[in-house]
């Protein structure tokens, strides 16, 4: 912190001659922090904060230095960031200028310079509350932020400045000074061990009966002659109050120990609850004119033995139901991406993909863009998936407007970051919405198409939520037994 501090100082009193740019200061530590734990050190949630931890580091560019190397490389695990040196948010659905304007502040020269961020999952429908800090779209470049790589660490800090925007060089750079005078040097390791929540209260929308009707209302639709409709995936919200204050890098914490091979994600603007999730789904992965997408679709839970959980995961690869709903998602892809790409390869066509809790069908697509500019016309054009909102994607879109009585906001949306030369994103499936004083949106969706069970499906929600509801603790039976009281006597009133 004292050499990112000495640098700011030179930086402020050597002022470049532009009116406008984006300048990133790097500090090395020659040992590898979590940045999920440094992120956890910081106190002051007044700030906007986000965290991205890539599914595959694999996958992620070798950093040396801020540069692309071919020696010493360091592949970045997780990327932790406080303080925006430059936010884009807006109530208008995302748009080609909106990418250009955050294309305009990254550097090829820098490529850790990255808008980390989500897109609503329905720019067109009416923000509720709960989701009016996010605006139609939100993304950030970090002012101060911590990079977790296999092997060591880096703290660094981000000036941003536009003198026709009336955000001068000088200004930019006392906001940062600000951000950094604020953040902890100490790092602490989290305590897995933290009392849990107890539910005072859980309420979904849909209930049961709802769902059980909605269900068939969709399925009545997808079996008339003169639909087009084939899948519409619909979505469940539950809300818990619970006795504490949750802490959404807790449950973000507990998250990431289960599921190793997902996305792990927060996204928090100023006096906002957080946006949280370990999602297994990516959207795409861009390396420069190199793309991938994945096909996810049918789930079924983990086996408690080997033997059964083959038994299973066998039930789901023979499933007609699964395979016309996996089916749906693959091609359409496909389609998407044939679109822009020169040639689409798909391996594997259909396997299991396994995470700790349940397993899913899967499929891998990769293509060759024409141009790096082709990135907006995917992200406009893969989502929403099938995956997240059925097919044909119009038709499913309407019934869901019609249908849900809740404000999906950034769930089911794209969430990730938009860099230089890559860019990634993932569904935002598997998340949450997270408060101080507010308790938890949870929210999943299962997808419904010829077949489908409305029993099964509210039974697959429960799975999907199960990764949250198992953080916290069931009220008390003397607890409940008080709410049941309380309840009959307004009742009898």
């Amino acid at each position: 912190m004292g050499s990112l501090n000495s640098a700011i100082f030179d930086m402020k009193s050597n002022p470049p001659p532009f009116d406008s740019g984006i300048i990133r200061l790097e500090v090395p530590i020659l040992q590898r922090i979590e940045a999920l734990d440094w992120l956890r050190a910081q106190s002051h949630q007044l700030l906007p904060r986000c965290f991205f931890s890539g599914r595959n580091p694999s996958n992620v560019a070798c950093i040396e230095n801020g540069s692309t190397s071919n020696e010493h490389q360091h592949k970045l695990v997780s990327v932790a960031g406080i303080g925006s040196a430059v936010f884009f948010r807006h109530l208008h659905p995302f748009s080609l200028d909106d990418w250009r304007a955050i294309k305009r502040f990254l550097s090829k020269k820098c490529p850790l310079i990255r808008a980390y961020g989500a897109i609503r999952f329905d720019p067109m429908a009416n923000i509720a509350s709960e989701w009016e800090a996010f605006g139609s779209f939100y993304f950030m470049v970090p002012q101060v932020e911590f990079d977790e790589f296999e092997g060591s660490s880096m703290i660094s800090a981000t000036i941003a400045w536009d003198s026709a925007l009336s955000w001068t060089y000088r200004r930019a750079v006392s906001s940062v000074e600000a951000t950094i005078w604020q953040i902890s040097s100490a790092v602490k390791r989290l305590n897995k061990d933290a009392p849990q929540a107890i539910v005072l209260s859980q309420a979904h929308i849909p209930n049961k009966i709802s769902w059980d009707s909605a269900v068939r209302r969709a399925l009545d639709m997808i079996n008339r002659k003169n639909t087009a409709l084939i899948k519409v995936v619909l979505a469940r919200s539950s809300r818990v109050l619970t006795t504490i204050d949750i802490d959404p890098l807790m449950w973000l914490s507990c998250l990431k120990i289960e599921g190793d091979s997902s996305y792990a994600f927060c996204l928090q603007p100023p006096e906002s609850p957080a946006f949280i999730g370990n999602t297994p789904e990516r959207l795409f992965y861009r390396d420069r004119l190199n793309i991938s997408s994945d096909a996810l679709a049918g789930t079924r839970a983990r086996g408690g033995s080997e033997s059964l959980d083959v038994q299973i995961g066998n039930d789901l690869l023979s499933s007609p139901k699964d395979h016309h709903e996996f089916t749906v998602v693959r091609e359409y892809i496909r389609r998407k991406l044939e679109t822009v790409c020169s040639s689409i390869l798909i391996e594997p066509e259909k396997a299991l993909r396994k995470l700790p809790r349940v397993q899913h069908l899967y499929a891998r697509l990769t293509g060759t863009l024409e141009r790096e500019d082709d990135e907006f016309k995917i992200l406009s054009s893969l989502h929403p998936t099938p995956a997240v909102c059925g097919f044909p994607a119009k038709e499913a879109q309407v019934l869901i407007a019609e249908t849900e009585m809740f404000d999906r906001g950034l769930y089911a949306g794209p969430v990730g970051w938009f860099g230089c030369g890559e860019s990634e994103f993932a569904v935002g499936i598997r998340s949450a919405l997270v408060g101080k004083g507010f308790g938890a949106l949870i929210y999943a969706g299962t997808g419904i198409v010829e077949g489908s069970n409305s029993a099964l499906e509210w039974q697959e929600l429960e799975l999907k939520t199960s990764q949250f509801t198992k953080l916290m603790k069931p009220a008390p039976l003397l607890l409940r037994g008080e709410n049941r009281i309380v309840v009959q006597k307004v009742a009898d009133r």
